[in-house]
């Protein structure tokens, strides 16, 4: 009796881990629908690519076809509202890569900078401090950045425009050039014995310290006499996007300046090199590719902004002469289609109407292509750095 129990028990055990034919089905079709919907989520930021393409696209080519592309890309007379409507855009498109180049002139050094100070320099008390006040920036909202733009720093360049580029050149200058010296004599006076190490570095330094005061002082002098016409130009809207930038570049490049292993500085040190040695030639060479990655996505994010260049810039059609002029008021693509679809959305299927997408697809043509060559870049130094 009591092996008969224990044979029912058996079977009814194994009867619970033999699974049926029909648990079997449903359990397969539970797992191919989770599986599927694992896909759909993973590729929904594709699939919204390939819709926001396929959109711009469908409307931005009504345009070329009415009125092809040499005028667009090569002419400067944008007047789309004319009965005689004209749609060259070349002035908007330099408008864009001026803005974008002060920008990045002003953002990248000082963000890379730093980011060295905040990973390498800084106690770490003092990086507690300085770290959230850098990452607050990224939670303002982008109209109280146009806004500042618009009605505190535009009055104020107007008014006071070349003793303020004067005093904020001082004030990037002068601790850039501090840390030039540094870091020039310490390269140039390991090239002596050690004996007269001390003394090479006194002189290196000093010779330096001269040269960069000259600079400086040209600097100061050239840009505090400058007369600027108008508020709203292109330096505005670019010190203000550098300024948004900035703590993108810095997160980014700190992480990548810290993922930088211990061992590889206390390798150096051992070596003998010195501080500057380490961090210019050990650290920022490994971190090279998480640095031209910050930069990038600092550079995207200046291209991508609407509301500070609409508010800044002043939004005229022409190109600064000369091109490289930040004084001048520019217009830039985000800004005309930002400031024109109002307008151009009562004549929808005209080219006025259909242009804007055409600048809609070259700013997603730009910054798809940019991300290319970025991505193309880490990988490349992570292969080379591996």
């Amino acid at each position: 009796m009591a092996e008969a129990g224990i044979n029912s028990e058996n079977r009814e055990f194994g009867s619970r881990l033999l699974m049926g034919a029909r648990k079997k089905r449903i359990r397969m079709i539970g797992s191919r629908i989770g599986h599927s919907i694992l896909v759909l989520v993973a590729s929904s930021s594709l699939i919204a690519l390939l819709f926001i393409f396929y959109f711009i696209i469908r409307d931005a080519v009504p345009f070329f076809q009415l009125e092809g592309f040499r005028e667009f890309f090569s002419s400067t007379k944008w007047y789309p509202s004319r009965e005689t409507a004209e749609f060259g855009a070349l002035a908007i498109f330099v408008g864009s890569g001026l803005v974008t180049l002060g920008a990045v002139l002003f953002s990248v050094p000082v963000g890379a900078l730093a980011s060295l100070c905040l990973s390498d320099i800084l106690p770490f008390s003092m990086k507690q401090i300085v770290k959230p006040v850098i990452e607050m920036l990224a939670a303002i909202p982008s109209v109280v950045y146009g806004f500042f733009a618009l009605v505190i720093f535009a009055p104020m360049l107007q008014e006071k425009g070349g003793s303020l580029l004067s005093v904020g050149a001082l004030i990037v200058l002068v601790p850039l050039n501090i840390i030039l010296v540094i870091v020039v004599s310490d390269l140039l006076s390991n090239l002596f014995s050690r004996r007269m190490r001390l003394a090479a570095r006194i002189i290196i330094a000093s010779g330096s310290a001269a040269f960069a005061f000259l600079v400086v002082s040209r600097i100061y002098l050239f840009l505090n006499g400058l007369v600027i016409s108008s508020g709203t130009n292109a330096i505005n809207a670019s010190v203000v996007l550098g300024i948004m930038a900035l703590p993108t570049i810095v997160s980014v490049s700190e992480d990548a300046l810290n993922a930088v292993g211990r061992e590889l500085r206390e390798g150096s040190y051992a070596l003998g090199a010195t501080r500057a040695e380490t961090l210019l030639k050990v650290v920022m060479p490994a971190a090279k590719s998480g640095i031209t990655a910050a930069v990038i996505l600092g550079v995207m994010r200046a291209i991508g902004e609407t509301m500070v260049v609409w508010m800044a810039s002043g939004n005229a059609s022409r190109i600064p002469k000369p091109w490289f002029n930040l004084l001048e008021p520019v217009r830039t693509l985000t800004a005309t289609i930002a400031g024109d679809m109002g307008e151009a959305d009562h004549v929808t299927g005209s080219a006025r109407y259909h242009v804007l997408f055409a600048m809609a697809l070259c700013l997603l043509v730009i910054a798809f292509v940019s991300n290319l060559i970025s991505e193309m870049i880490v990988r490349r130094s992570r292969k080379r750095v591996a």
